[in-house]
């Protein structure tokens, strides 16, 4: 995307209504698996905890990933466990994946991150001025990914000691809302 271009709208709604159609096939699978097979749920909540961590981490891991994936998976295990333990793992796992991107920026500015990228100057100028903050904010965010975000970060030597917490409160706090909206769109549109 060149400087100056606007957001691809129909692209937008396009992932968005993806994500919610995913969403309400991963939950209606859960749901009828746990009718046919009447386990106690609360005996494998560990194992939907670990899964949602594995996913966010392996999805974040890659640089510019199908996040959505892991973001559908979240809030379909959210309707059936805790919503802030199931942020919590992704928050996690999520935040571990995105030490690729900040490794790939750290080790090799010159290799990773093309001088022509979209809106390199603008991060790195938030990088440089806000810090931790820039760092939060993105990671907060749901429309920009956050990979270009952690490159910025490793190029510009962010310590690991402020970039991680400010990326897992980012994380957190976005995932923790993303869940209760997702429960709540499911509630509602499943009337």
């Amino acid at each position: 995307m060149k400087q100056g271009s606007q957001i691809n709208w129909p692209r937008l709604v396009i992932s968005l209504v993806s994500l919610i159609a995913i969403s309400f096939g991963l939950a209606y699978l859960f749901q009828s698996l746990g009718e046919r097979f009447p386990l106690p749920l609360d005996k494998i909540a560990w194992l939907a905890y670990l899964i949602v961590f594995g996913t966010t981490l392996l999805c974040n891991f890659t640089i510019i990933a199908p996040v959505p994936l892991a973001a559908s998976l979240m809030i379909a295990a959210a309707t059936e466990w805790n919503p802030v333990m199931i942020a919590l793992a992704a928050s996690i796992g999520g935040t571990l994946g995105e030490l690729s991107g900040y490794y790939a920026g750290y080790l090799g500015k010159k290799i990773a991150i093309a001088e022509y990228m979209a809106g390199y100057d603008r991060f790195a100028g938030w990088m440089h001025r806000y810090g931790m903050w820039a760092i939060f904010l993105l990671a907060f965010q749901p429309i920009i990914p956050f990979d270009i975000g952690g490159m910025i970060a490793g190029a510009a030597r962010m310590p690991l000691r402020k970039f991680l917490p400010a990326l897992w409160v980012g994380k957190f706090l976005k995932y923790v809302i993303l869940c209760y909206s997702g429960i709540g769109l499911i509630q509602f549109l499943s009337f």
